[in-house]
């Protein structure tokens, strides 16, 4: 009645110009009191917004022009509600990427700081390979000298190295010579890549207990070097060579770069057999957590003792890895060149590590064989009991009968 009213009165005030309102009775509703259709107000730049932006960005949802009060009326709606629609906080869906494997995990050092790849280019090269346990070099010599190659002398207090030129040189800035150290190392300096599988199939003969050839291309050392003014040095991850040095002492300065890189790949062939023994035992831990019985022998237990031992004697003791070589002790300048070459291939540091890991692995074997020993006096133990459990019933069936 009073809406009825109220629209009179309205209607009244008709002849004054005003158009009629249509009126809804809640924001909730979808139709209108009057049946009437609205007029359509005109898309127009809303009073809200700056000059230029549109009624949508200003807070503004304006209807169809054709559409009727009660479907399709205009509704306008506050900045505060618009913002959570304009800017929605949803955040994007976690895709699953699949994992890169893992490279090479120990010896190349840092490249950071090397020259670009056009400097590179005009340097030779210098690369080392852990072939073997040992060589056998007075054979070794004998060959390579039947198949055409120079020995050069090195002084006597080198004895475990074999130092050998050819004319098959890569590059014509310096010459072609090649180390070959007693403990299984082989280092090219400047030597052409087919004269190197060469000699690698000559030295095939003479190697001691040799590396797989995967495991051998795999873990080598790369290192540039070129020849110009001043000091002999490392630079830059670079060697640079004296050009006012005789060739002997360019021998010698090349034999301590060699002498570090000859460490340096053999660490990292051991640091792969260490990987290898960790991985055969990492499933004990897992079992003595569980509360399982270890499945393993006394010989497995002693086999595995036997492998470590044997790694940790190849490390620490008929390696110079923790020394320096006494052929540096009166040869101060050599001394830097070798230290500082293998404080760029991280030696002590790789060399620490690898002692850390023997000495949690050692730790392991003495846990599984002192619980070998235990159950071996267990079952002694129960064997006794049993013999006397024996006796004593043959001992009351004689009071007995």
């Amino acid at each position: 009645m009073l809406l009825r009213t109220l629209w009179s009165r309205l209607g009244a005030l008709g002849p004054s110009g005003r158009k009629p309102v249509c009126i809804c009775a809640s924001a909730r509703l979808s139709q209108c009191v009057q049946p009437r259709q609205c007029e359509p107000k005109p898309r127009t730049q809303s009073n809200w917004g700056a000059p230029g932006i549109s009624a949508r960005a200003s807070g503004l949802h304006t209807a169809h022009p054709q559409s009727k009060c009660g479907g399709g009326q205009t509704r306008f709606y506050s900045p505060d509600l618009v913002k959570p629609v304009l800017k929605p906080s949803l955040k994007p869906a976690a895709v699953s990427v699949k994992r890169v494997p893992k490279g090479p995990r120990t010896k190349q050092p840092s490249r950071a700081n090397q020259p670009s790849l056009n400097v590179d280019q005009d340097m030779m090269q210098c690369i080392a390979f852990a072939t073997a346990d040992q060589y056998h070099l007075p054979t070794l010599c004998h060959a390579l000298i039947g198949h055409g190659f120079q020995e050069i002398d090195l002084p006597r207090d080198a004895s475990n190295v074999l130092l050998i030129s050819t004319d098959m040189a890569a590059k014509p800035d310096d010459d072609a010579v090649m180390f070959f150290f007693r403990e299984g190392s082989v280092v090219f300096w400047n030597v052409e890549e087919k004269m190197m599988k060469k000699v690698l199939r000559i030295l095939e003969q003479h190697e001691i207990q040799p590396y797989e050839v995967a495991l051998v291309h795999w873990e080598n050392e790369e290192i540039n070097y070129t020849v110009g003014e001043g000091n002999t040095k490392l630079e830059r991850g670079n060697f640079i060579l004296s050009d006012k040095m005789d060739p002997h002492e360019a021998a010698l300065e090349k034999f301590a770069f060699s002498n570090a890189l000859c460490l340096s790949v053999k660490l990292a062939i051991w640091e792969v057999f260490l990987d290898s023994f960790v991985e055969s035992i990492q499933s004990i831990p897992e079992t003595l957590k569980s509360g399982k019985r270890v499945k393993l022998s006394s010989a497995e237990v002693m086999k595995k003792i036997g492998e470590l031992f044997s790694l940790r004697h190849c490390i620490n003791l008929r390696s110079d890895l923790l020394i320096t070589p006494d052929f540096y002790w009166d040869r101060e300048h050599l001394e830097k060149l070798y230290d500082k070459t293998c404080q760029f291939l991280s030696i002590n540091r790789r060399v620490n590590v690898v002692n850390e890991k023997l000495e949690h692995c050692s730790q392991l074997t003495d846990l599984m064989r002192s619980h070998l020993s235990e159950k071996h006096s267990l079952r002694l133990e129960w064997m006794i009991i049993i013999l006397i459990a024996i006796e004593v019933m043959f001992e009351l069936a004689k009071m007995i009968f």
